[in-house]
């Protein structure tokens, strides 16, 4: 679909990488990778036509549609949630005026045998054709089901995105995206902004919606969820696996070892080499052996070993002075702002030791409490903190508080002390501000690498209690595990707010929720948690209202917290024998048109490769473009099928 042939890219004549090529297939789930800086987003937006390479050349055919997300884009701020989101399908818009425009002008029209009218019949096929493959019926419906699924609320739909913060309108944008259904989405780090239970619907959209997807993230649950094939950048050069990412990091492992008993072979070699040109250089006798051994060195190619840390950095947190048994206790305590109330009633307390995680959707009221917990804002309630207690706050806005006139390195080493002085290099290394990125001035930092710097400043600090908000964002996946082992050997009190499941998987042993007011407690680590919520999420189709008009179930505005609704569930009726035998008729039933769907699907794909073939070898007859346009008609129809079958084995499933 789209090929990538001997791409090249020199940045003020330093290469990122040469010479690379490889093919994005349709329905391909391709997670990007490397190290910051190895490239990622210059490839995306390379893909996306943003950037051209140095050499090389991408080849995709002019129908294929292209969605980027990147990083950072400038958001609009004229418009309502809805309206910047119904802009996702103005094309679809302008050929609806198009067609009405052509059917106007056939009903006006008076020669039924001349050319120009057969043309014009033409023209409103195509455009016909065109908009019934959109497979779009309900705008409406589906920009609704979009944005509530990244975490809006419908009361939000008609407030203008200037009410918004910048990771809400990068949501409505991503909203944009999945929306315009594009042959090949390009997402830069989509889960930034994003909680927990938004990462998991968008999980499932790319998972069963989305077509060909290229995925940068240092999200790795994310990842090994979404993705079946990892292109690794390394080095200038890439690495193909037909595999997801927690798979691929063992295939690494193993290619960086060959890589390195191949690099110690060749130097050994090369020693010899060398030593034996030495040795006999000047001796007659050996004149045409030397001369032998240096051609032979000079056509050595030297063997690159991938980039790998080898440093196994531990950091430590310094010794602190012990805390009360009970450093922070919660009694009733509530926030609002006007007439908005965030939470009511919280009630918890944290021994010394414990590690939690602060989860939920976004404006919930998770930072709200961290806020109240340091004292920033007013509240209703009692809340205490214990004796001798030393907080360690993260927060966003914590790199707002660095100096800006000294250097990266001179900002660690007046907040390091013992051993840990001698190790600043490697601690900034591993936070990614290694070589002369150390002795930059903070004011030329960018916002992320002042967040970086900031987690390393804590993290040098001696507390007992530490509040992390968010602490991930801006950190690659071998920083997230440096952080992560030193907050497990922290023998202190934590409390992280995040929706990274991977970071809080194994660090957490209680998950506070926020929603509906409300703050839950739950014993458990992070995907115990979130097996619960999969239970009550059966609940809610229970309680979903029936579509008397063949739309998606609405559940109702006082149903939106799943907590409650499991709460209020009484215990379902029994069935009798032969209501159990006729339900059982129609299980089967379902699970059978679930199963000839599926075949039916696994057929067309078949096909359709084969078709992709032929296609790729050069062969566009009119034959083979006719039935592959009728292939990826009938697909789509079939998924379709697949999807509605699906459903209702899961509602009779869930029903009982």
């Amino acid at each position: 679909m789209i090929s990538i042939n001997n791409l090249s890219v020199e940045f003020s004549a330093r290469p990122l990488f040469s010479d690379v090529s490889f093919v994005i297939n349709p329905s391909d789930k391709i997670a990007l990778v490397g190290k910051n800086g190895a490239g990622k987003s210059t490839m995306l937006k390379i893909l996306s036509g943003l950037q051209s390479p140095t050499s090389g050349s991408i080849s995709k055919p002019n129908e294929i549609t292209v969605g980027y997300l990147p990083q950072q884009m400038k958001l609009a701020d004229e418009t309502t949630i809805l309206e910047e989101t119904r802009k996702a399908f103005r094309r679809m818009f302008e050929m609806d005026e198009e067609l009405k425009r052509l059917n106007s002008e056939v009903e006006n029209f008076s020669d039924y045998e001349s050319d120009a009218y057969y043309k014009l019949l033409e023209k409103v096929q195509s455009l016909s054709d065109r908009i019934a493959m959109e497979g779009v019926t309900n705008v409406d419906a589906e920009i609704e089901k979009t944005l509530t699924g990244l975490g809006f609320e419908r009361t939000d739909f008609n407030r203008p995105t200037s009410e918004f913060s910048g990771g809400w309108r990068m949501r409505v944008e991503l909203a944009k995206i999945l929306l315009q259904n594009p042959d090949v989405l390009l997402l830069d780090e989509p889960t930034n902004h994003l909680d927990i239970e938004s990462i998991q619907w968008l999980e499932q959209f790319l998972q069963s919606k989305a077509k060909a997807v290229v995925l940068v993230s240092h999200d790795r649950a994310f990842l090994d969820n979404v993705t079946k094939r990892t292109i690794e950048i390394s080095c200038g050069k890439i690495y193909d696996y037909k595999v997801s990412y927690t798979p691929f990091v063992q295939l690494r492992k193993e290619r960086v070892e060959q890589q390195m008993r191949a690099y110690e072979n060749q130097q050994k070699l090369i020693a010899e080499t060398k030593d034996f040109i030495e040795r006999f250089r000047y001796k007659a006798t050996k004149a045409v052996q030397v001369q032998s051994r240096i051609k032979q060195l000079e056509k050595i190619v030297p063997i690159e070993v991938d980039e790998v840390d080898n440093s196994r950095l531990r950091l430590k947190f310094p010794p602190a002075p012990r805390s009360g048994d009970f450093p922070l206790i919660v009694e009733n305590l509530s926030k609002s702002y006007g007439d908005h109330n965030v939470f009511s009633d919280a009630e918890f307390t944290l021994r010394r030791g414990e590690k939690v995680a602060f989860v939920g959707k976004n404006g919930e009221g998770k930072s709200t409490l961290v806020k109240c917990i340091m004292g920033e804002i007013p509240f209703d309630g009692h809340l205490k903190i214990g004796h001798n207690v030393k907080i360690g706050y993260f927060a966003q806005n914590q790199a707002q508080m660095l100096d800006e006139n000294i250097t990266v390195f001179d900002t660690i080493d007046h907040v390091a002390t013992g051993d840990m002085r001698t190790k600043i290099r490697d601690i900034l290394g591993a936070f990614m501000f290694g070589g002369e990125d150390s002795d930059k001035k903070v004011k030329v930092l960018s916002g992320g690498e002042k967040t970086r710097l900031a987690m390393i400043k804590l993290l040098l600090e001696p507390v007992n209690f530490l509040i992390l908000d968010e602490p991930t964002n801006h950190l690659d996946m071998k920083t997230k595990d440096i952080l992560k082992d030193a907050i497990k050997d922290f023998d202190g009190t934590v409390i992280v707010v995040s929706h990274d499941r991977e970071f809080l998987d194994g660090l957490v042993g209680k998950v506070y929720e926020f929603g509906g007011g409300k703050v839950r407690e739950n014993l458990g680590g992070i995907y115990d948690f979130l097996r619960k919520k999969n239970l009550t999420n059966l609940a809610e189709l229970e309680l979903a209202k029936k579509p008397t008009n063949g739309s998606e179930p609405i559940l109702n505005k006082a149903d939106t917290n799943p907590l409650s609704q499991t709460e209020n569930l009484s215990t379902p009726k029994p069935l009798s024998y032969a209501e159990q035998k006729e339900r059982d008729k129609v299980v089967k039933k379902a699970e059978k048109a679930v199963k000839i769907a599926e075949e039916k699907i696994s057929s067309l794909e078949s096909r359709q490769m084969e078709l992709e073939s032929k296609l790729s070898a050069g062969d566009a007859s009119k034959d083979v473009l006719e039935e592959y346009d009728t292939i990826v008609r009938d697909l789509e129809n079939a998924m379709s099928a697949w999807e509605n079958a699906q459903e209702e084995l899961d509602d009779l499933i869930g029903n009982h």
